[in-house]
């Protein structure tokens, strides 16, 4: 049985939380916006399609850090050195900012703060079981996953295939990551989490 914080407190510190962020970051939005528009062109923010809580799709939200993709058929995942990564890019996803707008997914509540890293269709089709269970939570912006393998560029970096690395090696260490998370979510976990990903 899940708890109050899991049922009610999570969302009503979800959005406080998020709000509180979005209006201390506005500053911050629009000089990383600005910088994202006159280095490259495309759109300031990325969006893409990635499954949420009970296998909703939704939009997630990202500040630009690539070049705009001609064609979808290509592979999802990216490591360091990724030549559609542009420079400004690099510094964002260095300091894991181009996240930031999700802060706007949480406040729809369409993720939460700390949860699950929402993933596309494409890699959850690999592990269908597993995500039958991890996806009975909404997905978040940080976690124990998240922390762990912050350096998760660099890791695929040295493999010759990028995607089968992540779908095959990264992607099960995950998973079981997440499902511990989901088995033991709680007000003072998820606090320690944020802490942790802030001080990383």
């Amino acid at each position: 049985m899940s708890s109050f914080y899991e049922r009610r407190g999570k969302r009503w510190f979800d959005c406080c939380a998020a709000t509180l962020g979005l209006v201390a970051l506005i500053p911050l939005f629009i000089v990383l916006a600005i910088m994202v528009k006159v280095t490259s062109k495309g759109p300031v923010l990325y969006k893409q399609t990635r499954m949420g809580q009970q296998f909703k799709p939704f939009t997630m939200l990202k500040f630009r850090s690539m070049v705009v993709r001609q064609s979808d058929d290509v592979s999802l995942v990216t490591s360091a050195g990724d030549a559609r990564i542009t420079w400004v890019g690099a510094i964002l996803r260095r300091l894991k900012l181009d996240e930031l707008p999700q802060l706007f997914n949480v406040i729809k509540g369409e993720m939460s703060l700390v949860g699950p890293r929402p993933e596309v269709k494409r890699y959850i089709n690999h592990y269908p079981l597993d995500y039958a269970g991890i996806l009975r939570i909404k997905p978040g912006i940080t976690d124990n996953a998240a922390i762990a393998f912050k350096h998760e560029e660099a890791i695929l970096a040295d493999h010759d295939d990028v995607e089968s690395a992540y779908i095959e090696d990264i992607l099960p260490k995950k998973i079981k990551m997440y499902h511990e998370y989901a088995k033991n979510i709680s007000f003072v976990g998820d606090i320690r989490l944020i802490f942790k990903t802030l001080w990383g």
